[in-house]
């Protein structure tokens, strides 16, 4: 069976972002209950804190700093959606070093594949911008880490959150040594992830979107994983995959308009292993992203962790039928930088 780690903690419950807020500390309640009845085993690794050089990798000093002096001090609006409140800097630190300490370990060997299950989520988050309930972009910290301490030149970074991370995106649009990969809805927030957005300069055609027409659920996004984001990854040929895993693409998340079902996520995930496991000795790590309705976390999160222990396929792996060709587009445009 694979070895696979879990990164959970309490602590990312201390981030209160307000009285109503759909990223509330509930959704690390609601983890936790489900973690505890999980029949499964996982290598338990405790987070740490990033350090300030690491956060830098992506951002930049000032807006850091901007982020620490709430530190201690009253609720603080960075835009109308992304509040900090006294220990939010703490738990923003904590969320992108859990992450570090998954992907190290992988690294390292001690387990093959893992998920972090961290907040505040962070695929929103620009070079100095904090947006979209996000302060630092977790995902992006890790793969410079990868690149800067690990030595690799292939990343790959596949997004399916409901929303398209635009700060990951953007961090690496003319850098080839990143992938990123990300299908959502669209037209929605934040507004960017159209199929014209591809990267530039040396990393045009290293940036994949495919934005989804409300609606969609497991055969749109089954059909987009066979006919596009596996191809290009395996042509990619990574040497470690990383998911932004959101869950608010699911049928029953409130901000959401997408179908998808948990079965389906666990279609998603079997398509990253078959990458992961083809390209990257298997080195694959999730990151909690979205995902707001909290039944759906407490039952999806150990499902996608037994399908991260299993080596059997998962039951839902089949492909999908899609009745709206957005896909075929996708195909054209980028089929000048892939083999499809």
């Amino acid at each position: 069976m694979p070895r696979t780690a879990l990164v959970f903690d309490r602590r990312y419950g201390a981030h209160d972002p307000g009285p109503g807020h759909p990223e509330s500390p509930r959704r690390i309640e609601a983890i936790a209950q489900g973690l505890g009845r999980w029949q499964g085993a996982a290598t338990a690794l405790d987070p740490r804190p990033a350090t300030l050089e690491e956060i830098a990798y992506v951002h930049e000093e000032r807006y850091i700093e901007s982020v620490a002096a709430t530190a201690g001090r009253p609720p603080k609006a960075f835009d109308p959606d992304t509040r900090a409140s006294a220990r939010s800097f703490e738990t923003a630190l904590l969320a992108a070093g859990g992450l570090l300490v998954l992907v190290e370990a992988i690294q390292a060997r001690r387990c093959d594949s893992g998920f972090a299950l961290v907040r505040p989520p962070g695929h929103h988050a620009e070079r100095s911008r904090a947006m979209g309930f996000c302060f630092f972009n977790n995902v992006a910290i890790a793969a410079e880490h990868l690149i800067r301490v690990g030595g690799l030149e292939r990343i790959l970074i596949i997004d399916w959150d409901l929303h398209h991370g635009n700060g990951t995106q953007n961090h690496f649009y003319r850098d080839p040594r990143v992938l990123y990969c990300s299908v959502h809805q669209y037209p929605y927030y934040p507004g960017s992830g159209s199929v014209d957005e591809v990267g530039e300069e040396d990393g045009e055609g290293y940036t994949v979107n495919v934005p989804l027409p409300a609606g969609c659920g497991d055969p749109e996004y089954l059909d987009v994983f066979d006919r596009i984001l596996v191809p290009i990854g395996l042509a990619f040929v990574p040497q470690f995959v990383l998911v932004s895993c959101g869950f608010d693409c699911h049928a029953r998340d409130p901000l959401g308009g997408m179908r998808v079902s948990t079965n389906g996520l666990l279609g998603l995930l079997e398509r990253v292993k078959r990458i992961a496991g083809q390209c990257s000795e298997g080195k694959l790590a999730l990151v909690l992203e979205g995902g707001y309705d909290l039944s759906v976390l407490e039952q999806a999160v150990p499902m996608l962790l037994d399908g991260l222990t299993s080596d059997a396929p998962s039951q839902e792996a089949q492909g999908g039928k899609p009745s709206r060709d957005v896909v075929g587009e996708v195909r054209q445009r980028v089929g000048r930088y892939w083999k499809l």
